[in-house]
């Protein structure tokens, strides 16, 4: 591990040696639950690349979160609100990125989760209600990006029923994730390709129409946060208590956007090509380029949409609802609507592809570990997990239920549930990183990590308070005599009470302790395998410039 003066994070090619293993270290008290075991069946294969990996997370980041969810946000809060909300939230994303990063690229293992750290460095209990949590949270989330997916494709016919188009978008979705790993990331490297390069003109298109470069010639600049109802828009209440809680209520909402996205780095981590060299550059590129879609996407959507159009306020669920639908229409550009409907389409084609992948390699990994049943860790001989994609596409079918009129409640509480299990994911993941980092410190492994991040553990300890209130407070309007409903604190807080029962139920049946003690914790199995791996890992050099700027690209 190097660091320069300017204490600027660099990576070298393998941890160092650190101390010495202690010969009489007792390694069946991290083992409890969550050893990982591929001696059998088949493994993961190394077929993701660096881009691979980088636009996976990216893919699964931008959805129709950033399409449709932000201009909800801008009609109940305002443009200063979304704005300051995306900005906050990809603060915490940054650290719980970080946090990731450094201990997947310490021990980038085959068949790792984040549930098999927790039960390694934290509690085996922690593990299963968190490993569980996970494979609830994304297989929820395909179920409502294939809803979206189905109603955006409405928006050019209505004689098709919805049906068709959802169980046409499983059927995609199980085709990319049962062929072959390399596929799949290749697939998803070109699905975020064309999405990212349309939001980057929609930020062009909207630069040009902010300075008066529209068909009418006329600059908007930031009119729309000077006229009524101006840039906040008091919620619930008026004055600043009212703006303040404009401002938390964005915050809340945005988590939609983003809860999962960092995991998806480091759940491909058994499966990435050189981990150590490729994960970190992931992990820091990931965020810079999240920073660039949503910052200067939310601040867009505030220029070209007064929060108080109709449109955003008509409850409408397909692509007619997206504020940059909206903003195009507005400055009288014509013939883009359906151009963002794609981008739209694609953003939740794309997110649902990211989710499937993500939610069967949780349950691959608590099946390899014992956590789940050892049926889901089959493998194809391309090394898929084929039944655990299965069974996270058969929870995704609950997409279905939107065919009935009743389905765009239970679209509404995919999302609502989904948050707040990826809120909770996070402090879980929080609480992991502040265990191995000690762990580590114990062992004198600290200064020898292959990675590691400036202002920890500080950041980890600012981040995990703020996921911990918005987690207790995500759904503090229901506690407003007038906005009072028993379906919105359901939503809001059901998640809650399932966490804590797998987590109790599982300790009060295998007797497990509350945490492991730091120094019972192991941070030396698959050291060895993984530093005589990286070791033999050779970065490859550029011929030409062409190749200098692909590999700084990709």
């Amino acid at each position: 591990m190097k660091r320069s003066s300017d204490d600027t994070v660099h990576v070298a090619d393998e941890a160092g040696p650190g101390a010495p293993e202690p010969k009489d270290f007792d390694y069946t008290v991290s083992h409890r639950v969550g050893e990982v075991n591929l001696n059998s069946g088949h493994q993961l294969q190394r077929g993701l690349k660096s881009r691979h990996i980088q636009f996976l997370a990216l893919g699964g980041a931008i959805g129709t979160g950033l399409f449709i969810g932000s201009g909800q946000i801008l009609a109940t809060t305002g443009p200063a609100p979304l704005f300051m909300a995306y900005l906050s939230m990809m603060m915490v994303v940054w650290v719980v990125m970080n946090d990731l990063a450094e201990m997947v690229t310490y021990l980038p293992m085959r068949g790792i989760s984040i549930p098999y750290f927790v039960g390694r460095f934290v509690d085996p209990s922690l593990a299963f209600a968190d490993g569980w949590n996970y494979w609830y949270a994304y297989a929820m989330l395909v179920a409502a990006e294939c809803t979206a997916g189905g109603i955006i494709l409405q928006y050019w016919t209505t004689t098709v029923p919805v049906a068709v188009w959802i169980a046409v978008q499983l059927i995609v979705i199980l085709l990319l994730n049962i062929i072959a790993v390399s596929f799949f990331g290749e697939a998803e490297f070109w699905f975020a390709s064309v999405k990212l390069l349309t939001i980057m003109g929609l930020i062009i298109l909207g630069i040009v129409l902010f300075f008066g470069g529209g068909p009418t010639h006329d600059p908007l600049y930031f009119r729309y946060w000077q006229e009524p109802p101006g840039a906040f828009v008091p919620y619930l209440v008026g004055g600043s208590t009212g703006r303040f809680l404009a401002y938390w209520t964005a915050f809340v909402r945005a988590g939609f956007s983003f809860i999962t996205s960092p995991e998806l780095i480091a759940l491909s981590a058994g499966e990435t090509v050189a981990p150590r060299r490729n994960i970190p550059k992931a992990a820091r590129r990931f965020v810079w380029r999240l920073a660039i879609f949503y910052g200067l996407g939310s601040l867009v959507i505030g220029v070209v949409v007064p929060n108080d159009d109709p449109e955003l306020l008509s409850g409408s669920s397909n692509a007619s609802a997206s504020p940059y639908v909206i903003g195009i229409a507005r400055a009288g550009i014509r013939g883009l609507n359906h151009v963002i409907n794609a981008a739209v389409l694609t953003s939740a084609w794309s997110a649902g592809n990211a989710f499937c992948y993500s939610g069967s390699r949780v349950l691959y990994s608590m099946a390899i570990t014992g956590q789940a049943p050892r049926l889901f860790a089959l493998t194809t001989r391309r090394g898929v997990p084929w039944v655990a994609v299965l069974a996270t596409l058969l929870v995704g079918c609950l997409a279905f239920l939107n065919v009935s009129n009743s389905g765009a409640d239970v679209f509404q509480w995919f999302t609502n549930i989904s948050t707040i299990s990826g809120f909770l994911a996070w402090i879980v993941i929080m609480v992991t990183y502040l265990r191995f980092r000690r762990a580590a410190e114990h062992r004198g492994l600290l200064p020898h990590l292959p990675f590691r991040t400036p202002l920890q553990p500080y950041a980890t300890y600012v981040a995990l308070a703020i996921i911990c209130i918005l987690t207790l407070t995500n759904g503090f309007q229901v506690f407003f005599p007038s906005q009072w409903s028993v379906s919105g604190f359901l939503a809001a807080y059901i998640t809650i009470p399932i966490f804590l029962v797998l987590y109790i139920a599982h300790k009060l049946w295998f007797r497990t302790p509350f945490a492991i003690k730091i120094k019972h914790v192991d941070v030396w199995t698959g050291k060895k395998e993984m530093d005589d791996m990286c070791a033999a890992d050779v970065e490859p050099v550029p011929k030409n410039w062409v190749e200098k700027v692909w590999y700084w690209l990709a």
